[in-house]
Formats: structure tokens, sequence, C-alpha cells
């Protein structure tokens, strides 16, 4: 794939991880920021290395957050190599301004914080308001809000799966970290393209 070599990172958990969110911003030796948009995939299945490791025995499912995986990796790093090459899925990027705006989503938008999700389009359309209705990571405090089905994802499949678009900065990172909470999703149509 033709392309350039935008960035060379020191944490390859945090390249993981930013390939996962398909997007983010690298903060530079010098404090300034890079903002990075999805650009492609390799072609390859992606493959959970948290579902890896469950396997393996290495977590419990309860711990397979990002969190889980973190602490693992940090833990043990002679074995991180093997445990990223479990995942063929490799994701590359494209330099885009940096702003305060969401990241890009496939509808060619910016993503807006609590309010957009990314689906799979063969089973939700994109650009469809969404009503959602699960809790909070780790809580049962409900989260009962409208959403826009503004991206895709690579690891989402069919229609009983969304992600749910955090923000951008620690507290975000670690909600969306958190996040598998079971719930419900409603598709508004109108009436005349409702499944009768």
């Amino acid at each position: 794939m033709p392309g350039k070599t935008l960035l060379y990172v020191d944490d390859a958990v945090e390249l993981f991880f930013l390939q996962v969110q398909g997007s983010g911003r690298v903060q530079l030796a010098d404090g300034s920021m890079v903002r990075l948009n999805y650009a492609d995939q390799n072609g390859h299945p992606y493959q959970s290395i948290g579902k890896v490791l469950i396997e393996r025995g290495e977590l419990k499912l309860e711990e397979a957050s990002m969190q889980g995986i973190q602490a693992w990796a940090r833990a043990n790093p002679a074995r991180l190599e093997g445990l990223l090459n479990a995942n063929p899925s490799y994701v590359f990027f494209r330099e885009v301004p940096n702003s305060n705006d969401g990241p890009i989503g496939a509808l060619g938008v910016p993503l807006t914080a609590e309010r957009s999700i990314a689906i799979d389009p063969r089973s939700i359309a994109l650009g469809s308001p969404v009503f959602l209705a699960t809790t909070r990571p780790n809580s049962a405090q409900p989260m009962n809000r409208l959403v826009m089905a503004q991206d895709t994802g690579g690891a989402i499949k069919g229609a009983v799966r969304a992600d749910f678009f955090w923000g951008f900065g620690k507290e975000a990172g670690e909600q969306a970290g958190r996040m598998k909470q079971s719930g419900r999703m409603w598709v508004l149509l109108p009436a005349e393209l409702a499944p009768k």
C-alpha cells in the first residue's frame, strides 16, 4: 500500500488502541499534538487481543477492558509483541488539521462526544437517529439518549452492537475503555420507511 510514514511512537499498546479507535491524537516530545484519522485498513480481519488473553487464561472476562489489557502489557513486556501479532488487522492513518472537533466519522463530519455511535452499516443506515438505552460503564446508572449513527468500525458486526463515542481526553478514554454494557437500540425511521 503506497503511503508515507507519519510518526514513530514509543508505546505499542497505545498504538494498538489508536488503531482500535480508528482516530486520535499523538503528543509529540515538544508537547504539540498531531491529529490522526482513519485512512485505510490492510484487509485482514480484526482479532480481539482481549479475547486472546481470556482464551489463554491470562485475563478473566471482566478484566479484559482497555485498562486490563494495558496492565497486562506493562507486566509482560517481553510477551507483548507476540500478543499484538495475534491480531492481523492493521489500520493506516492520515494526518488532519488540529482542532477541538471530534474525529471525522464515516459520514465525513466530526463525531460529537456522547451523541455519536459507530454501527455496522449493513444493519443500520449511516445517518440514522438511534435511541440508546443502556447504563454507564461499571454502573447501574441509566444512560438513555438520542444518538446518531455516524461512523463504522471493523469489529462492529450486526445490528446488536454499537460503539459509543465518549469524546477526547483522559476521562473519555477511561469511560471508553470500560464500556461493555448491554443495552437496547431503536432506529428511528419515517413511518413510510419503517418495516411493515
